[in-house]
């Protein structure tokens, strides 16, 4: 199949020009960020709390002017066109500051071509699973939503939200994050926190053709704040690699981690396409964090199943062996007893 040409498209919002330049953690006086921009003091002073209202903390200081608490690690659209062109041609970039979901926006746009990626740095209303929030601040982690198109019906796309989880570890390993394991069906975990989450949609006739979009939120690098916010323990990529003591590389930046899951995601549906979940299977037991271990099932708030993990299936069901004898699952929230 040719290459999908590769397109960067930056939505800009009032605030963002202003946090690229204040982006390296130095003091910025009001006066030069007014003529730079063409601005008064006082717009100046608008986008500053604006700044603060998606999240970020900015020191004023009389005589020196504006700096934000820490360096703000923002996208590179430039570089991760250059990076997919040749890592994951088939995938096509739009790089938003702002939006509610990137998953929403590409919902919204019934148009959006096969292999389709939305990327958000500011996701006002994220979505996890059976609706729940997903919390992430400006450059604090990786929100992104992809579409990709199957002729088969919804019937025959079992495992998928596995086959996913599976392409993510992958690719945090290629850049030496290790210890990541899985939840079913699609939380990625170190060490008992969260790290990140995978939401699949599925849209089209269940016989097919099918067009899916693929939800994915990843911590990077969490301000504590942000996680007392939280209401479960979390962790992030920055945590995840300070524990292992990697310490002789410089953590890879946004860009770099982007690119590197969508070559992954790119390879894994690639696959999937031609062999389905089998391949992925066995991989996906090996980083299954309850495998072995009592844990129940429980939908909303009735415990339907308790007994020890044994698996998943061939079509993605968790296993757990009851007093009745083994019993598949294909929903439910799974914890351990």
């Amino acid at each position: 199949m040719p290459a999908v040409p590769i397109t960067i498209r930056i939505m800009k919002s009032s605030v963002f020009p202003l946090l690229r330049l204040l982006s390296d953690g130095e003091f910025h006086s009001g006066e030069v960020l007014a003529a730079q921009f063409g601005l008064s003091r006082g717009a100046v002073w608008y986008q500053v709390r604006r700044a603060e209202q998606v999240g970020l903390k900015v020191f004023k200081v009389r005589g020196r002017g504006y700096r934000l608490s820490r360096p703000l690690d923002l996208l590179d659209a430039r570089r991760l066109a250059e990076l997919l062109a040749s890592a994951a041609p088939r995938m096509s970039a739009t790089v938003l500051e702002e939006c509610d979901s990137t998953s929403a926006e590409l919902a919204r746009n019934e148009a959006a071509a096969h292999g389709a990626v939305v990327t958000c740095e500011y996701q006002s209303a994220g979505r996890g699973r059976r609706g729940n929030t997903w919390h992430s601040g400006v450059g604090t982690g990786l929100t992104f939503s992809f579409k990709w198109r199957f002729s088969q019906g919804s019937s025959g796309l079992s495992g998928l939200s596995l086959a996913v989880s599976v392409a993510v570890v992958t690719a945090l390993e290629s850049l030496g994050y290790r210890g990541i394991d899985l939840k079913w069906p699609n939380d990625l975990q170190h060490a008992g926190r969260k790290l990140g989450g995978i939401l699949v949609e599925v849209r089209g006739d269940p016989q097919g053709p099918v067009a899916v979009i693929v939800g994915i939120g990843l911590n990077v690098n969490l301000p504590q704040e942000l996680k007392a916010v939280i209401d479960q323990p979390v962790t992030d990529l920055a945590t995840v690699r300070s524990g292992a003591g990697s310490t002789q590389h410089a953590a890879p930046d946004r860009t770099t981690i982007l690119a590197a899951l969508l070559s992954s995601l790119q390879a894994a549906f690639e696959r999937y396409e031609r062999e389905g979940f089998a391949p992925f299977r066995p991989l996906w037991s090996g980083y299954d964090v309850h495998r072995g271990r009592p844990v129940s099932i429980r939908l909303g708030d009735r415990e339907i199943a308790s007994g020890e993990a044994a698996g998943i299936a061939e079509d993605g069901a968790i296993i757990v062996r009851t007093a009745e004898g083994e019993r598949s699952f294909h929903s439910g929230e799974v914890s351990v007893r």
